[in-house]
């Protein structure tokens, strides 16, 4: 009998702190609208990811349900809407979250679902075959080398996570079920880049590299072959950190919709985004978000400064208009320089 394959537990991950703050924040807020990484293969960009769905409690479901319907939700799909309609109650269990694998090579009806039209002129009704969206809901979404995948597909699931819906139309005829996922992509910019119009559309983005601090990168190695050697052993010795992390998680998506700002906090998004030249005001809303969610992992209600220009060095970077010379890093001390000059 095959065994179940354990996880690298994920506070067991050296370094790539800002990577691991861009997943978490995307998990307990999923409509920030994903978190692209780039950067070298062996960086632990995959590893990170699967080890972010295994630290998650399990979540409730309706059974039945093909979209994974949160039964104390407010968002659910037509035929969990039917079954609340007609008084039926609904049959719940528990799910662990899952990583949902999007292929390079998915085509857009593989991804959305299909619709069969035949089906709803002869009876009248909508028949919907399920897409990888339909999977994802309510789990992470995960594209290894999205910068490979086409460009319209990419549209399409930028626009579900951002919108925590999928709908789909044909001939006349549409369909919308909840898409809300935490959507991780991950690429070698090596491989070639993605245009700049899908790049802003990503909530977050960190670039990773390997570790060049030589203590940092013995550990690394350490604590793989230890894992290799025993996982089980390994796994047990993470275990508390790795429970007060998920529960840590679990009390910011809790606190999340408390979370307020004041004003000073939109006139520095505004001040950091007309400073770095920043296109539209997408960049804004998304810093806004994300200092709120931010607020949230901390255990508060109020967004403060320190919020807003932590999410500012995961939000702008990517988004800065930049000759070919410049290296795009935004950092803490020119956020605060930029900031005190335009007081």
């Amino acid at each position: 009998m095959i065994k179940d394959r354990i996880t690298y537990p994920f506070t067991a991950i050296v370094g790539q702190e800002q990577m691991k703050t861009a997943l978490i924040l995307n998990v307990i807020n999923p409509l920030l609208g994903g978190v692209l990484i780039r950067g070298e293969k062996g960086t632990a960009k995959s590893t990170a990811v699967r080890a972010l769905a295994d630290l998650m409690p399990t979540i409730q479901k309706v059974k039945g349900c093909k979209f994974g319907c949160n039964p104390y939700g407010s968002e659910f799909c037509p035929d969990c809407e039917a079954k609340i309609a007609n008084g039926q109650p609904f049959e719940i269990y528990e799910s662990k979250m899952k990583v949902t694998d999007l292929p390079v090579s998915a085509t857009e009806d593989r991804v959305v679902g299909t619709l069969d039209i035949e089906y709803a002129i002869k009876h009248g009704e909508k028949k919907f075959e399920c897409g990888i969206l339909a999977q994802a809901n309510r789990n992470i979404l995960y594209v290894d080398e999205v910068n490979l995948l086409d460009d319209h597909v990419v549209d399409v699931l930028l626009d579900s996570a951002a919108m925590g819906v999928n709908t789909i139309e044909r001939e006349g005829i549409s369909y919308s079920h909840p898409a809300r996922f935490t959507l991780v992509g991950t690429m070698n910019p090596e491989e070639g880049d993605l245009r700049p119009q899908l790049l802003d559309r990503f909530g977050l983005v960190v670039d990773v590299a390997g570790e060049n601090n030589r203590e940092q990168r013995a550990e690394v190695v350490r604590r793989r072959l230890e894992f290799e050697e025993n996982p089980e052993e390994f796994v047990q010795k993470y275990e508390k950190k790795q429970k007060e992390l998920s529960d840590k998680i679990v009390e910011a998506q809790n606190i999340l919709k408390s979370v307020t700002y004041d004003n000073k906090i939109l006139m520095m998004a505004a001040t950091l985004s007309i400073a770095l030249d920043v296109d539209g005001h997408r960049a804004d809303i998304t810093m806004i978000k994300t200092a709120m969610t931010i607020a949230a992992f901390h255990g508060r209600t109020q967004v403060s400064e320190e919020d807003l220009k932590q999410a500012a060095v995961l939000v702008l970077p990517h988004r800065m208009r930049k000759n070919p010379f410049d290296n795009g890093v935004l950092d803490a001390g020119t956020i605060d320089k930029i900031l005190s000059d335009n007081e």
